[in-house]
């Protein structure tokens, strides 16, 4: 008999406890934690309180070397392609258009200073497959593609996952692929002119100079 009562006893003891720990951290909720991290020494001397952030107004402050959304910045991008080949997923489809003679003005010059010799008309990211590596970031030379302190971009249609940095239009891209192909054709047709009347005036071409012994591998 006395085990019954006893067991009654530690029923009702267990349930008053889990009661005052609910309402204490119930009463509590009027407060807000404090915002130190799990690295820093008043960790663990944080008053109890409400720990719920208010998102999307609230959000968790992200560490400064964390690698999360990738951004390219497309006015300091040469459209080499390295990330491109580099990214280990395929998650960056780039198209380039060489810039002709004409157009170099037009197409500027990086930050640093360097002369850009190709329009990247598509430069997507389809942030939903990114592993957030940063192979693509490290072999960037002009360091215009960079992972960004955003790290919530959810979306409810998938496509809205990959990002467009091209910085031409289609209908530009396709005049500049126009007039790059008719200077092409104009250049070798006055190639194949050329050859033709050294032919007609029984004069060959004037070889190309033999590189230095060092230079051909002799």
């Amino acid at each position: 008999m006395s085990e019954y009562f006893s067991n009654i006893r530690i029923g009702a003891t267990t349930i008053a406890t889990g009661l005052a720990i609910t309402l204490r951290h119930f009463f509590n909720a009027i407060h807000r934690k404090g915002d130190a991290g799990i690295d820093d020494a008043d960790y663990f001397k944080q008053v109890d309180g409400l720990c719920t952030l208010q998102y999307p107004r609230e959000a968790v402050p992200t560490p400064a070397l964390g690698r999360y959304r990738l951004y390219n910045d497309i006015d300091d991008c040469i459209g080499c392609g390295q990330c491109e080949r580099a990214c280990p997923i395929e998650c960056i489809t780039i198209e380039t258009i060489k810039t002709t003679a004409d157009d170099l003005a037009a197409c500027g010059k990086t930050s640093q200073g360097q002369q850009k010799r190709m329009w990247v008309p598509v430069f997507d990211i389809d942030v939903a497959k990114c592993m957030t590596c940063g192979i693509c970031v490290s072999v960037c030379p002009t360091e215009c593609l960079v992972h960004t302190p955003v790290s919530d971009f959810s979306e409810f249609d998938v496509r809205n996952m990959i990002y467009h940095f091209g910085n031409l239009s289609n209908i530009e891209a396709e005049a500049k692929k126009k007039k790059l192909a008719e200077q092409q054709a104009q250049a070798a047709k006055e190639k194949a002119a050329a050859a033709a009347a050294a032919a007609a005036s029984g004069t060959a071409p004037a070889p190309a100079a033999k590189p230095p012994a060092d230079e051909a591998g002799e």
